[in-house]
């Protein structure tokens, strides 16, 4: 089976106009997802839309580690813009354009089974800052201890931690859901706040406006 997931990703999150949103959509479902997907070391690629918080559109590309985004083949599909492109590109349309590159920082090594696993049918992310005088410590509680607790919630098929190498906030957390609905149950409510430490680590982050957010799987190309 082909490789699906390496260490990095590529996320972009926009919010478009309502008479601009037929033509993105065309433009990413027709023509985009299928251009990086050409380019070597991006391994997979769906886009999302919001049912919680925002923004709205949510393209997530899947790539062998964040080194792709500064390969010629990458760049040069901004550098060369098609004429759809320079028409209907979030750089172009959006009101709330994100564009962030990521390494991942949990789990430290990928599995076979995160390396052969398919874009997840939905996405609830957390984009967030720590003040560096607890950093460390707020590192090593979300990774051993908040992470693993709440992938034992059924529905969660796994959380992933991320640092940006390009963009703000600096951490992104990924949990991948069998469905939006997931994080609304009791099994998660019970996880929220079952190590003493949760409400103060929890507190001491500082979300940006729409985070933590739920995607649900629009696109993706299949064969």
């Amino acid at each position: 089976m082909a490789k699906a997931k390496g260490t990095g990703l590529f996320m972009v999150w926009a919010d478009v106009p309502a008479d601009k949103e037929h033509d993105f959509n065309r433009w990413y479902n027709e023509e985009h997802l299928a251009e990086l997907m050409a380019v070597p070391g991006v391994l997979n690629a769906a886009r999302y839309e919001a049912v919680q918080n925002g923004p709205k559109h949510l393209a997530c590309y899947e790539l062998e580690s964040s080194a792709v985004v500064e390969t010629d083949a990458f760049k040069r599909i901004r550098r060369e813009p098609t004429e759809w492109s320079r028409r209907a590109a979030p750089s172009v349309v959006a009101t709330t354009y994100v564009r962030n590159i990521y390494e991942m920082i949990y789990p430290t090594t990928l599995s076979s089974e995160i390396e052969s696993s398919t874009m997840a049918p939905a996405l609830q992310i957390g984009r967030m800052d720590i003040p560096a005088d607890i950093e460390a410590d707020w590192n090593e509680w979300y990774s051993t201890v908040y992470v693993p607790n709440y992938e034992k919630v059924t529905g969660v098929i796994r959380g992933r931690r991320f640092q940006a190498v390009s963009g703000e906030p600096k951490y992104l957390t990924v949990y991948e859901f069998d469905h939006p609905e997931v994080s609304k149950g009791d099994e998660w409510a019970v996880q929220q706040n079952i190590d003493p430490r949760n409400e103060k680590m929890r507190r001491a982050m500082d979300h940006v406006p729409g985070s933590p957010g739920i995607w649900k799987k629009t696109f993706e190309l299949v064969g």
